[in-house]
């Protein structure tokens, strides 16, 4: 049944378009409540039938993906969730995927956050993604949860020299002395790649200039789409790769579908805002390419009738 929706909506949207293109060719305007219209019932269709693209990872994606592929059994990751709410259905695919991930390549994972915000965000990670999909993994052998911590710049500061000068406990008040995954890790230094995801301040950027570079620690930041232009010229001596917005979450979700078949039944919220925004694209551009027809149909109509 969605399929067979899935192309009645394909064909009322192009069918349309058709029809509009032709109107169009008579020398008509195109109301733009019409326009309005189509990128409504395009935007809906995909959002019922569940219209999804598959998506292949651009290159600045990919290095991020390869670069956890080949990263050598029990490597230590840090992921720092450092956005709120209002950032999440941007971001935070991008952590869980990342997440699933890196424990299925066997690392290591060090979760912390420069949001008040992230350490519920974080939890949210750990109780619907970490233990319902990989239940044999253990707190403070696997993973550990270090939690928010404030001061912005000057946390990164601190753990760039000794993790304990700033975190005594972990955010369940456990001595990270008595946590197995701290006895050879003194500093962020010990990191063998940390994955900051944010859009804000401080974030990847602040992850990039505090720790990655100082510390020479990789980064590969995940970021909302609205920062990512301003992360690119870290790629790619200072940022491996990086995820920006839906597209880029969407991207690693793809890659992880492609390459273990264990994920070809996880959610992927990312790749399903894909559909949506893929279609609304696709509308959009017809219609610009109608309007052009029409432009320069009408211009030329009107050059003959100078003439």
């Amino acid at each position: 049944m969605t399929n067979i929706g899935v192309y009645i909506s394909l064909l009322l949207i192009f069918g349309g378009l058709l029809a509009i293109l032709i109107y169009s060719l008579k020398g008509r305007d195109v109301d733009r409540r019409i326009i309005f219209l189509f990128v409504l019932f395009s935007v809906a269709s995909a959002i019922i039938f569940h219209i999804e693209f598959e998506e292949s990872a651009t290159p600045i994606v990919k290095k991020v993906f390869e670069f956890v592929e080949n990263l050598p059994p029990e490597s230590k990751i840090l992921i720092s969730f450092d956005f709120d709410p209002a950032m999440k259905p941007e971001v935070h695919p991008m952590a869980n995927a990342f997440v699933r991930h890196a424990l299925v390549k066997g690392h290591k994972l060090y979760l912390m956050g420069l949001w008040p915000q992230g350490q519920a965000l974080m939890t949210e990670t750990i109780e619907y993604v970490l233990k319902p999909e990989f239940p044999n993994a253990v707190y403070g052998e696997d993973y550990v949860m270090l939690g928010y911590k404030a001061g912005n710049e000057g946390v990164l500061n601190v753990i760039i020299t000794d993790f304990r000068k700033m975190y005594s406990t972990d955010a369940h008040g456990t001595s990270l002395d008595s946590i197995p995954l701290f006895d050879d890790v003194k500093s962020a230094k010990d990191m063998d790649l940390i994955f900051p995801v944010g859009g804000g301040k401080p974030g990847p950027k602040e992850w990039i200039l505090f720790v990655g570079d100082p510390g020479n620690v990789p980064i590969a930041p995940g970021l909302a789409a609205v920062v990512a232009p301003l992360i690119y010229p870290y790629y790619p001596r200072q940022a491996i790769g990086l995820l920006g917005g839906v597209k880029g979450a969407a991207e690693y979700e793809s890659e992880l579908k492609k390459n273990y078949k264990e994920f070809e039944n996880v959610e992927t919220p990312a790749l399903q805002m894909m559909g949506p925004q893929t279609m609304a694209h696709i509308v959009i551009m017809a219609f610009i390419v109608i309007g052009n027809i029409g432009f320069f149909r009408a211009r030329r109509r009107k050059w003959q009738e100078g003439n």
